[in-house]
């Protein structure tokens, strides 16, 4: 087993339609132009204009007293349970969770915490598994500190958390003494499906944090926020973990930009991934899941072809997707068009018809 990645076998077809990740965006133009021009300063001591203005932005979109900017959202999961917990602690997610199955164990090697896993359909576990799993406080159990959940739920399909579920949520959580703590990776994804702002949709969650990197479109960082106390202890982690960055305003500015101009036409992506799971549903045999966001989760098993076939397939003929949690999953994003999707359908219905 090795841990780098490979790199890219230069005899494989050129890749013409990635839709493997929002994380694949590249900078536009307009972007690299906001880059070139930043004003930059130390970011360490707090002396990076870019980089505050950014920092100011979120906490107001969030409605939170602070905000942090970091590298990666896996950071801002890592530092903001290693802020709110302590060796020993329990915290509470869905059992797909980002914290429990794509972040490396980060939260049990660094933090020691324990992260219990809570069933429910489509990523979203229901008030009342929460609510099931709590227990007294005593000496033979792991204090519960923290309750987290996925805004939108990655492996659930991009799915979104109902603004009722998560007050619930947090109400629970209140009366039980646990901290609140949401992964918005693709908050801005259920904002613009659902019309809920993102300040009401983070509303009463002590620590929240949103992702640049994905559907955004900037190259890289992620900012987290909460309240002013939490984030001065999350500046702690940020040095401890090697987050402190200097003149990282050339990346703020690319997120001030996605702020300004690449929020609303996430609904473009949404609309891209309808059309393309409308395209796959017309091809018989084929289990599609109903997009609510920019992830379409798909298994081609009954039209004949296995899903590591199908990805392979494709990536032959220039369209890269991924396998995740047994189903192939395509992600719409900036760099996709309509006509990128029409062709997808295409290659799936020409791979099947030669199963």
């Amino acid at each position: 087993m090795t841990y780098t990645p490979p790199p890219r076998d230069p005899k494989a077809p050129p890749i013409r339609i990635n839709l493997l990740s929002d994380t694949q965006t590249r900078p536009t133009p307009a972007m690299r132009e906001a880059i070139a021009r930043a004003e930059v300063g130390d970011e360490q001591i707090g002396d990076d204009p870019s980089v505050n203005l950014l920092c100011e932005r979120v906490a107001d979109l969030l409605g939170k007293e602070a905000a942090l900017f970091l590298p990666s959202g896996t950071m801002c999961n890592v530092a903001a349970t290693l802020v709110h917990c302590r060796p020993g602690d329990e915290i509470l997610a869905h059992e797909t969770a980002h914290i429990i199955a794509r972040e490396g164990g980060a939260h049990a090697a660094l933090g020691g915490f324990q992260i219990t896993p809570l069933p429910g359909a489509d990523g979203r576990f229901p008030p009342d598994a929460f609510r099931a799993a709590l227990h007294p406080r005593s000496r033979y159990q792991p204090p519960q500190t923290l309750v987290s959940v996925e805004q939108t739920a990655n492996i659930g399909g991009g799915t979104i958390w109902k603004k009722a579920a998560l007050d619930e949520i947090v109400k629970i959580a209140k009366a039980n003494g646990l901290a609140t703590h949401m992964d918005g990776a693709r908050l801005l994804n259920a904002c613009v499906a659902t019309g809920v702002s993102a300040r009401d949709m983070a509303s009463g969650w002590d620590s929240a944090w949103i992702d640049f990197s994905k559907g955004l479109g900037a190259p890289v960082g992620a900012v987290i926020a909460g309240s002013r106390d939490f984030i001065d202890e999350v500046w702690r982690w940020k040095q401890r973990l090697g987050g402190s960055m200097r003149q990282a305003g050339i990346c703020a500015a690319a997120c001030t930009f996605a702020l300004d101009h690449h929020v609303g036409r996430l609904a473009d992506d949404h609309a891209n991934a309808r059309a393309l799971a409308r395209g796959l549903s017309q091809i018989r045999g084929m289990e599609v899941q109903e997009p609510e966001t920019n992830l379409v989760f798909f298994k081609p098993d009954g039209a004949g072809v296995s899903g590591d076939d199908m990805v392979k397939a494709l990536h032959q003929r220039g369209v890269l997707l991924a396998m995740m949690d047994g189903r192939i999953r395509a992600c719409t994003h900036l760099d996709v068009s309509a006509g990128m999707i029409e062709e997808t359908v295409g290659r799936v219905r020409e791979i099947v018809r030669g199963a």
